[in-house]
């Protein structure tokens, strides 16, 4: 059950950022990534390959890279305003993390090459103290993180292909509190649970200045067994709960030319896979008569395209600048919004830079920017939310070290 609301948790949290894709998915792991706003699959060069592209480790220099990034990401209040009384106006909580990842490629043995990346694709968090908002979403919170090792076989100078499992352990808080509208009913839900995957990637090296990948990672369901603590009008209980949600499959295309010796252009679509999310459905054992939150929630996502484009331009031999932009289609329907993940369409802006330190050592930073448009909500079949969110946004900060030996 926990899992549901904690991937709620992680869309509200991430809306604010797709650092921050649509949905709780968080594309930014890298300094590369955050720098070129997720536009790193294709020309992915560093230890983060691993993750984004392991494909592309065949043509990797023949060492040893280990790489660790720390992302700070801040999430700035959403604005509710109400279009029937300012008594249910909300502001949400501001948020601030610190998101560590780290990667690692190997050495070429007869064509291969192994790649390890931990990783914290999914992940959010929204707090709500006004009592309107308070009611239905008093914190959303998710944690995931990912260890997904990879292998890459080159066949021919000109192809190269990739696979690994992924292994994902998520960790997920939820509760609401009706008593500041006079309703005694709330919940609280804590848990955990570790679930697998797998991922493919190919990479098609034509001409030299010229790369053409594909990544896909395969869905994988959340499923929580935990115990959550209700109380329903005044009778307080502790019983057994179960709920699934998606953390879903995404497909992306990506094109890397060299326009220029020292300018790279990255150009990458991707689709992500929310129609998995058909509905939140919580399941109490045994069935607590009169319990509303055992109704079944309808979703109803819709799949959503994402379009990114990175840009690297050498300056010098010891400095590589960077930069992208990208746009973010919402997977909610309108009626679905509500305060647990208040999602709408993004426009990501952002910038880096790598420095060379010496021949065996990377220092890299970058910078994004997340805003999300007003969301109008003005059809919600339950009368929960008849008005406009705002005010959206999400700022990141990646610093990271990517050493070669």
């Amino acid at each position: 059950m926990k899992k549901k609301f904690s991937v709620l948790a992680l869309a509200s949290l991430f809306v604010a950022g797709s650092a921050m894709a649509s949905g709780w998915r968080i594309p930014e792991q890298s300094v590369d990534s955050t720098a070129k706003a997720g536009a790193n699959i294709a020309s992915a060069v560093r230890a983060d390959a691993a993750y984004y592209n392991p494909a592309n480790m065949s043509w990797m220099e023949d060492t040893w890279q280990i790489q660790a990034d720390m992302t700070y990401i801040y999430l700035s209040p959403i604005q509710y305003e109400d279009y029937r009384t300012s008594f249910y106006d909300s502001e949400s909580e501001s948020e601030h993390f610190f998101v560590p990842t780290g990667f690692m490629v190997s050495p070429n043995y007869g064509g291969a090459r192994f790649g390890l990346a931990i990783v914290a694709p999914y992940g959010l968090a929204k707090q709500w103290e006004d009592p309107y908002a308070k009611a239905s979403a008093e914190e959303f919170s998710l944690e995931v993180i990912e260890v997904n090792p990879t292998v890459s076989y080159a066949l021919g100078d000109m192809v190269s292909i990739a696979a690994g499992p992924r292994m994902l352990y998520a960790d997920a808080t939820v509760s609401s509190d009706a008593s500041g509208i006079g309703v005694p009913l709330s919940r609280s839900m804590e848990g955990d649970t570790v679930e697998w995957g797998w991922n493919v990637a190919l990479a098609v090296k034509p001409y030299d200045n010229l790369n053409i990948s594909a990544t896909y990672r395969s869905n994988v369901d959340l499923d929580f067994d935990e115990t959550t603590d209700l109380n329903l009008m005044g009778t307080v209980l502790r019983t057994p709960a179960s709920v699934s949600v998606p953390a879903p499959a995404v497909l992306a295309f990506s094109v890397a030319y060299d326009i220029l010796d020292n300018l790279n252009v990255e150009f990458t679509y991707d689709r992500t896979f929310w129609s998995e999310y058909e509905e939140l459905d919580f399941n109490y054992s045994p069935q607590i008569p009169g319990n509303p939150f055992e109704a079944a929630v309808a979703r109803d996502w819709d799949d959503t395209d994402a379009f990114r484009i990175g840009l690297t331009y050498g300056l010098n031999e010891k400095i590589d600048l960077m930069a992208g932009f990208g746009y973010d289609k919402n997977p909610i329907p309108t009626e679905h919004v509500d305060f647990s993940i208040p999602d709408s369409d993004a426009w990501l802006y952002s910038a880096g830079l790598q420095y060379k330190l010496n021949d065996n050592l990377d220092l890299g930073i970058a910078m994004l920017y997340d805003y999300k448009e007003t969301r109008e909500v003005t059809v919600d079949p339950a009368g929960r939310i008849y008005g406009e969110f705002t005010d959206a946004s999400a700022f990141l900060v990646t610093v990271g070290v990517n050493y070669r030996f």
